[in-house]
């Protein structure tokens, strides 16, 4: 699994490259803000969801959660079912917030 930082995510989308995003957090965590055009899927929901994102096994997907660990266990698990290009977004939405979008707030 690849790892990168709030930085290089930014620079990577505006390439004009359309990875799948998927936000991992909480739906209470989403009140302060998520990533222009990122799917929600909680972290305990993933397994459930494999069957929708089969059609996204050799596609650039990134996982997004607070801080990236969670983001980077559910990475850990796409690979394991056979998904091929993972992304974790290192440091999560707070280093987003910190990095990239600053209207967004740490938490």
């Amino acid at each position: 699994m690849k790892q990168m930082t709030a930085t290089q995510l930014n620079d990577y989308l505006k390439t004009g490259v359309s990875p799948v995003l998927i936000d991992v957090r909480e739906d209470i965590e989403l009140e302060y803000g998520m990533i222009e055009g990122a799917i929600h899927i909680p972290m305990q929901s993933v397994p459930g969801h494999l069957n929708e994102l089969e059609k996204d096994k050799n596609n650039t997907i990134v996982l997004i959660c607070r801080s990236g660990k969670r983001s980077d266990q559910i990475g850990q698990f796409l690979e394991q079912m056979g998904f091929t290009d993972i992304i974790n977004l290192d440091g999560g939405m707070n280093a987003w917030a910190t990095d990239v979008d600053t209207s967004m707030t740490v938490y």
